[in-house]
């Protein structure tokens, strides 16, 4: 199950598919509330978490493996709390708690976007969205797709405003993913910012999946900027999952 980042959609593992259906992996990428085509008009509580095992039930999957880049790794970590015994592992990009400060560099990022989208300039505030999330060295073809994903964003929540998060299973517990036993990899592209890289190392620790990975070329959205990469890492582990794992699906 692919799980993207904030500031886009389920497009962003468009690349993925074919390249993970060719390694033997079966994919399912959907858009969390609030993005893509799963707009909320009704400012409802969102629980993504919900929404990823509900996706799940549907298809008829009961194990899996999560890979989630940014917000998506968050709500991987939500789910993996929720049902630890349907996870057969996960694959976190970009991650950082939210409780953790951000640095001069993240903040400026985020005034730089806010600033844009209170003067109503959704051109700045994707620009400002590029130059935080996505690597200087990016291809034009990722950081067109990573813009047009990003415009649909910032214009849904000017129309709409931010859609309310419901508490999820970690807010209830913080503690709990130093008691998961699943297996994980933790990864930051190579040009992301330094809250991530701490980040990562943090989550890495607790979740005993020793050092993260960096991801060459890559910034904030580096499965989307780097998707060969990216899929042959997600590929190699998915082959060292134990092999007495019940069967189950990427």
């Amino acid at each position: 199950m692919l799980l993207h980042a904030r500031p886009t959609d389920r497009t962003m593992w468009k690349a993925h598919l074919p390249l993970l259906a060719a390694g033997g992996i079966r994919a399912i990428a959907l858009d969390l509330p609030g993005h893509g085509d799963a707009a909320v008009h009704n400012q409802r509580k969102v629980a993504p978490w919900s929404d990823v095992v509900d996706t799940l039930d549907h298809l008829g999957v009961n194990r899996f493996v999560l890979a989630g880049n940014s917000l998506g790794a968050l709500v991987a970590l939500n789910v993996a709390v929720a049902a630890p015994d349907r996870v057969e592992g996960l694959v976190l990009i970009g991650y950082r708690p939210h409780e953790q400060p951000p640095s001069a560099r993240l903040q400026m990022a985020w005034d730089a976007e806010r600033t844009a989208l209170d003067a109503g300039d959704v051109d700045a505030a994707v620009q400002a969205g590029l130059e935080a999330w996505t690597a200087d060295g990016a291809s034009h073809d990722a950081k067109a797709h990573a813009a047009l994903m990003l415009r649909s964003q910032l214009e849904f929540r000017l129309a709409h405003g931010e859609v309310p998060q419901a508490e999820g299973p970690l807010d209830q517990d913080p503690t709990a993913l130093r008691s998961l036993a699943i297996p994980a990899m933790i990864g930051v592209g190579e040009y992301d910012m330094p809250d991530f890289f701490k980040g990562g190392e943090q989550l890495a620790r607790e979740l005993h999946a020793g050092d993260p990975v960096v991801i060459p070329g890559g910034g904030h959205l580096a499965p989307l900027e780097q998707p060969a990469e990216f899929c042959e890492l997600l590929l190699g582990f998915a082959k060292r999952i134990p092999l007495n794992a019940p069967p189950g699906v990427v």
